[in-house]
């Protein structure tokens, strides 16, 4: 496995990264009971540092949403309580786009990503599905949102892809499913 075969440090940190609603906080919840590990959702992070949502960030500006998220990150990589040497992070949609999360990512080899892949449309009827009164997300607001969906979907996925140690099909997959799998690959 990939621990084993990297020499992997005492520090470990299981980062979920997928596409919109692909279940990463809840595989999160699922993979912390099965590893008695710490599970952290990144936009909750973010949102108690900051106060305000992501989507109210965003709003305020992509740089400044970038700037909280890479922060709300950071602090969970380089924890001031030094005590924690395991934990699951479930990772916003978007955290490939944003260039000061990946360069704190790419400087610790102790993240292994896993890559919660479903197909577009899924994540588009998952994202409609949810939209709270019919308001999508903030970055799908454009002349044309599925579009803008789709292109988004594909560009971020290949970039998950090529950045992730493990990659999941797990579009038929219920969140007990994946965080066994993920159990099994890192031999809890």
């Amino acid at each position: 496995m990939y621990i084993r075969e990297q020499g992997f440090m005492k520090k470990k940190i299981i980062l979920l990264t997928g596409p919109k609603h692909s279940g990463k906080t809840s595989v999160a919840q699922a993979l912390k009971k099965l590893s008695g590990w710490e599970a952290s959702d990144l936009d909750e992070v973010l949102e108690n540092k900051t106060g305000r949502t992501p989507r109210e960030l965003f709003r305020e500006g992509r740089d400044i949403f970038q700037k909280a998220e890479a922060e709300a990150l950071e602090s969970l990589i380089n924890p001031e309580d030094k005590e924690k040497d395991c934990l699951i992070i479930a990772a916003g949609g978007g955290l490939i786009d944003n260039n000061e999360a990946m360069a704190l990512l790419s400087s610790h080899r102790e993240v292994i990503c896993v890559y919660l892949d479903v197909p577009a449309e899924t994540a588009w009827q998952r994202i409609v599905k949810t939209a709270n009164g019919g308001e999508l997300p903030p970055f799908l607001n454009t002349g044309n949102p599925a579009e803008t969906h789709f292109a988004l979907h594909e560009r971020r996925a290949n970039a998950y892809k090529s950045m992730a140690q493990i990659s999941i099909a797990s579009e038929n997959m219920s969140p007990e499913e994946i965080a066994e799998e993920i159990a099994r690959l890192f031999d809890f």
